[in-house]
Formats: C-alpha cells, sequence, structure tokens
C-alpha cells in the first residue's frame, strides 16, 4: 500500500507571546500543497526501512516514520511492515515534510491493518511525534494558533493559483528565527486577512520571522523580491524558512533564474 505525504505552507505568520514554558505562541494558517513525498509499506517476515531520495542524515530510530510506527505498536498489535520512503520534500524549509510523512505513516498503518482508528485518536497520537504532525491527519486548510499545535479549520481554496516554491541551499535554526523577534498580537487577525482578495494580502499578512532572518541570509530576501518581481500576488517566506514562495495568477517559469540555479524549485497549480 501506498501514499504520498504532501507539504504545507504558512500563510502568514504571527509571533503572539512568549510562554512561560519557553516556547512561543503563535498565530499562521497551514495550507496543503501539492509538493510530496511517497511512503509504501508492504507485509513482511522481517521488519525494515529503506529511505530513498532526498539524503536524510538522521539514524533510523529518530527518523519520524519509524517514531510514529513505533507510536502506534506501544497501543496495538502491529505486524512486521517493509517500508520505503522516498524523500522529494526538502527539510530544513518550513513545509513540514518530515510531519507529513509521520502523520500519513498512521494513516496507512491505520488502513492497511484495518485499525480503525478514528481521526481524533490519529490527531492525539500525531501530537505526541510533532508540533506540526496532527495538521496532516485531516489535511485541510486551517488557523493555527498555541504552538502551532491547536486548529480551527477555515473556508480557504486557492486552486485557482498558481504556486511557486523555492528553497536555496542555506538552514535556518529555529532559535535563529526567533532571535530578533519581539511578541506582539497583531491588529488584525490572520483569519480576517484570508478573507480578502489574495492581491491584498501583500501589505497586510507578514511572516514575523522574517524581521530576524533576512538580514542573516539576504539570499531569501532575494527570492521574495524576485518572485514579485515576477508577478508574485503575494510572496513569503513558508514558516521559519528556509523556503519562500509565491502565488500566481498565472504559470510560472522561474527556472532559468540564475538566482534559482542551486535552489529546490516547484512551479505548478495548487489543488
Amino acid at each position: 500500500m501506498i501514499c504520498f505525504p504532501n507539504a504545507k505552507i504558512n500563510l502568514g505568520l504571527n509571533v503572539v507571546s512568549k510562554r512561560p514554558d519557553g516556547y512561543h505562541n503563535i498565530e499562521t494558517i497551514f495550507y496543503p500543497i501539492p509538493v510530496k513525498d511517497a511512503l509504501e509499506i508492504v507485509a513482511s517476515d522481517q521488519p525494515s526501512f529503506t529511505q530513498t531520495g532526498i539524503p536524510v542524515d538522521a539514524p533510523q530510530e529518530k527518523n519520524l516514520v519509524i517514531k510514529a510506527l513505533n507510536a502506534l505498536k506501544t497501543r496495538y498489535e502491529i505486524p512486521p511492515l517493509e517500508i520505503h520512503l522516498l524523500k522529494a520534500i526538502p527539510f530544513g524549509a518550513g513545509l513540514g515534510g518530515g510531519s507529513a510523512d509521520a502523520a500519513f505513516m498512521l494513516k496507512l498503518v491505520n488502513d492497511f491493518c484495518g485499525l480503525d482508528i478514528h481521526p481524533d485518536e490519529l490527531e492525539a497520537i500525531a501530537s505526541t511525534i510533532g508540533a506540526d504532525c496532527p495538521f496532516f491527519i485531516r489535511n485541510t486548510p486551517v488557523f493555527a494558533t498555541g504552538t502551532g499545535n491547536q486548529f480551527e479549520p477555515v473556508d480557504l481554496f486557492l486552486k485557482d493559483y498558481y504556486l511557486c516554491l523555492v528553497k536555496p541551499d542555506v538552514a535556518v535554526s529555529t532559535p535563529e528565527a526567533y532571535s530578533m523577534v519581539s511578541p506582539a498580537a497583531p491588529e488584525t487577525s490572520l483569519k480576517e486577512i484570508i478573507r480578502l482578495p489574495v492581491s491584498e494580502w501583500k501589505e497586510r499578512m507578514v511572516n514575523d520571522f522574517e524581521r530576524s532572518v533576512f538580514p542573516k541570509h539576504p539570499v531569501i530576501e532575494r527570492i521574495k523580491d524576485t518572485l514579485y518581481e515576477g508577478g508574485a500576488l503575494y510572496a513569503t517566506m513558508s514558516g521559519s524558512g528556509s523556503s519562500v514562495f509565491g502565488l500566481f495568477e498565472k504559470p510560472t517559469h522561474f527556472k532559468e533564474q540564475s538566482l534559482f540555479s542551486d535552489c529546490f524549485l516547484w512551479e505548478g497549480q495548487l489543488s
């Protein structure tokens, strides 16, 4: 049985307040996009895990797919499985690729083994793996608050728009992204802003992390500017970076841009 874990983008990101536990409360919009990994499981006499595609420099036991499987094993009898992950979503990009793999693993094993686990329980299990993981259980646009783990469904449909997603060869650490952010409640909630035409988002919807990331990694800001110069209605960094995306009314053709020559680049229509 095979499935195709997809990435997400953040439409806006406001760092609202610092929590007593040292983390931060945020608000953002998670929106699923059709940039996908492939995850397959088959019955086997001996359990195994292989991963191809983009190399992941981490031991097997730390892979979120294995963590998801182990989380299920503490609650249910799971037979030996042969697992293969084809990694195509870049990591360290603010796209939630690892979280998607974990959540889709939970759903895949649930279906393959006929466990009949309710989505609410799958979300609860996913929350033990990572803050973004529960989003990918239902995989629909949400307004996310708390540490990014509390979800409220939103009516947002961008299927008439085209996406250009760019991930430079730059790593941004989460502490680095928070280093120059001054938490503050936004004047206008993202739930209100997304009701406006996309053409009005540029002046209203911000990602607070850009304030600290752009000065340290100017290539990320140049990518955003290039997307606007190329006709984007709205462009921003996703999450804490380092990927940047633009929303367009027409198909895009940025492959010949020299700035993007060493970048991961995906262009296509949103679904």
